[in-house]
């Protein structure tokens, strides 16, 4: 995801609850790809991703009305 897609997936994550920090993949690169992280030290930290993503998932899970397939994040509720 950019920088941009970053801070809606943030504060859709924050919204349910979801821990994890959003921040750029490459901390000297800012304008490139952003992860989802278990912390901000970027020495420490590990990608969790696609665990938020999961759980985010689990939250707003809808029963599917049929074939269905992707992952779509909700904008954030103002």
């Amino acid at each position: 995801m950019d920088a941009a897609e970053a801070r809606i997936v943030d504060a859709v994550l924050r919204q349910h609850g979801i821990d994890g920090v959003v921040a750029p993949e490459d901390p000297d690169r800012p304008g490139g790809a952003w992860s989802v992280y278990d912390q901000a030290d970027p020495a420490a930290r590990r990608d969790i991703t696609g665990a938020a993503l999961a759980a985010l998932a689990a939250a707003v899970h809808r029963p599917p009305n049929g074939p269905q397939r992707g992952f779509i994040v909700p904008p954030p509720v103002a």
